[in-house]
């Protein structure tokens, strides 16, 4: 939290007044049970142990709202004495020398992150805006304007830059995420607690609405999500509701309450249009925000309407589009400089992808309930087929043997690409693991031809609409044999990593996409996944992994290091902490 706040660290917070200069931050306390009640440690000089008890008396505490969306935030304002000794001086230069690393950090942060914000580059950040050159990108407004004063309110942004059509089109649809995660709920493999970006809003009524971001922004579930509107200068919390277990993607949804009548009313949602499809040739703008809520803009041509995704392995498991569904439409910036990065390829996920989860929700389909802004909504279910593919061309699909029969059918299926899909693995626990092997080519599902990621993310989706118990009927081509097959698909959720326990000092979660995604798992068919272990605890000075595995014997200390664990619990839409285990000071 006092990170948050930018609070520096080794401040000294003396009292909330002071005669002598301060300096005044916001504290954010969250509803949420991240972090443990405050606590105050007193040394215990008979038994050599630090002694905590409890900073606050229970019913002292401010008690959070168990109703999501509602304003459950409580800010406090510290203030930072800066002028007392020679230590706070020292203090107070770190501070602002840390103050001014972060500002330029922030400042050439977003300066990166605008290339990859206004579309989808290569390490597959979802698309903030699209806007075809003859205006196709429509925008819908759900909120009736009646009251004069409101309708005569706009954003001046854009019109007082001289923006673009696309910019000011766009504009009211776009959203500043700030994301912060908790150092407890560091899962899934995120490399960093601090994330910008920008989303698009995709829905918005007077009971939700909804914003698509990449999740390179929105990675896990438990985060601290605070949105900053582009239309009206208003900040709101937003929550996780659902994180595409293929696609990379994320929303996150926020109260239209909480924006008051003139904020509701010029907020807009941009209309999905799937079709028609993006071609070769065909001239769009990336829109995006700067972190100072201003649109920016870059003109580009289409240059390949299904580029396949190449993502590289990151030294940590953490999620990557699968390659089942990697395919990209790809446009090409050109920089004003003549350095050897003036030419870059942004790349973005189709609008169908989005639009088919969006469509659900709103419909109500059949899902696990959640709860969002005091409603229970039932979430989708995605129905994928846990196998990563990787596009060959025919040419050399024939040298492995396959016939000119097959050669034949798959060209005319896709005469542009002439691409037939080869295995690159499977994920472990999945259903197809024991039967697709690498190298294996997908010919046929369901007797059709199939040459992209797309028509086996359609074979599944169909699979929802059938009795067939979820099976696909697979033409593989293995070793210069074919082979019809009967495999099963998987369902997932969009709920991410809902639980995790912290043993002995370490963060311990189920197996994420991304670790089974390596294709291992115990034997057993189970296994925990330690994502995170703190400096001095007992896992620390215990274990050292090198890949292999191996028995180890450690001994706890539930006084310093006790158990405990956090769910999510989607009655409330709040994770909730759970002492396991830990050591009763009083009995000592």
């Amino acid at each position: 939290m006092l990170f948050r706040a930018s609070v520096p660290r080794h401040a000294i917070i003396k009292n909330l007044l002071d005669r002598h200069r301060k300096k005044s931050v916001l504290v954010t306390v969250d509803r949420h049970e991240w972090y443990a009640p405050p606590q105050i440690y007193t040394r215990d000089d008979s038994s050599g142990l630090w002694t905590a008890k409890p900073a606050f008396q229970p019913e002292s505490m401010m008690p959070s709202s168990s109703v999501n969306g509602e304003a459950t935030h409580m800010e406090h304002i510290l203030q930072i004495n800066q002028e007392l000794t020679d230590g706070v001086s020292s203090m107070e230069t770190c501070y602002e020398h840390a103050s001014a690393e972060l500002h330029s950090e922030n400042e050439a942060g977003i300066c990166s992150k605008k290339r990859r914000v206004r579309g989808m580059p290569s390490d597959g950040v979802v698309a903030d805006g699209l806007l075809s050159e003859t205006g196709e990108v429509k925008l819908a407004n759900n909120i009736a304007m009646e009251n004069p004063v409101l309708s005569d309110y706009t954003c001046p942004t854009a019109a007082a830059a001289n923006a673009s059509i696309a910019e000011r089109v766009i504009e009211p649809t776009l959203v500043m995420f700030e994301v912060h995660v908790p150092p407890s709920c560091m899962l899934d493999g995120v490399h960093s607690q601090h994330f910008f970006g920008t989303g698009v809003i995709i829905h918005h009524s007077r009971s939700m609405g909804l914003v698509a971001v990449d999740k390179n922004t929105v990675a896990i579930s438990s985060s601290d999500v605070m949105l900053s509107f582009a239309a009206y200068p208003i900040e709101i919390p937003g929550e996780v509701v659902f994180l595409h277990p293929v696609h990379n993607y994320a929303l996150v949804a926020y109260d239209p309450s909480a924006l008051g009548l003139a904020g509701a009313s010029v907020v807009r949602a941009a209309e999905l249009l799937p079709e028609p499809a993006l071609c070769r040739g065909d001239s769009v703008y990336l829109v995006g925000l700067s972190r100072s809520l201003q649109a920016t803009s870059r003109k580009s041509v289409v240059t390949n309407p299904c580029a396949a995704l190449n993502i590289g392995s990151a030294d940590c498991p953490r999620m990557e589009e699968l390659k089942q569904s990697g395919e990209a439409f790809s446009t090409q910036l050109k920089f004003g400089c003549n350095t050897s990065e003036d030419h870059q390829f942004v790349r973005g996920i189709p609008v169908f992808a989005v639009s088919q989860v969006l469509d659900k929700i709103i419909a109500g389909t059949n899902g696990p309930p959640l709860l969002i802004n005091g409603v229970k909504r039932p979430m989708p279910l995605v129905r994928i087929l846990e196998v990563e593919f990787y596009p060959t061309l025919l040419s050399k699909a024939r040298s492995f043997g396959l016939s000119d029969e097959w050669i034949q059918a798959l060209a005319k299926k896709d005469p542009v690409r002439r691409q037939v899909l080869r295995v690159k693995g499977c994920s472990a626990g999945s259903k197809a693991e024991n039967l697709i092997e690498q190298g294996d080519m997908v010919l046929a599902v369901n007797k059709e031809p199939v040459t992209c990621f797309r028509d086996i993310e359609d074979a599944c989706q169909a699979l929802d609409d059938g009795d067939n118990d979820g099976n696909l009927n697979m033409t593989i081509f293995r070793q210069g044999r074919e082979i019809d097959l009967l495999v099963g698909t998987d369902v997932r959720d969009g709920n991410g990593t809902t639980r995790v326990i912290n043993w002995c000092g370490c963060i311990v979660q189920d197996p994420h996409p991304a670790v089974r995604a390596l294709g291992y798992l115990p034997d057993e068919g189970h296994g925990v996944y330690v994502a995170r272990w703190c400096h001095g605890s007992p896992v620390h000075r215990t274990v050292h992994l090198n890949g292999k595995p191996r028995v180890l014997t450690l001994k706890q200390d539930l006084h310093y290091w006790p158990t405990w664990e956090l769910r999510f619990d989607p009655e409330t839409a709040i994770w909730k902490r759970r002492m396991i285990k830990t050591l009763d000071c009083h009995n000592l």
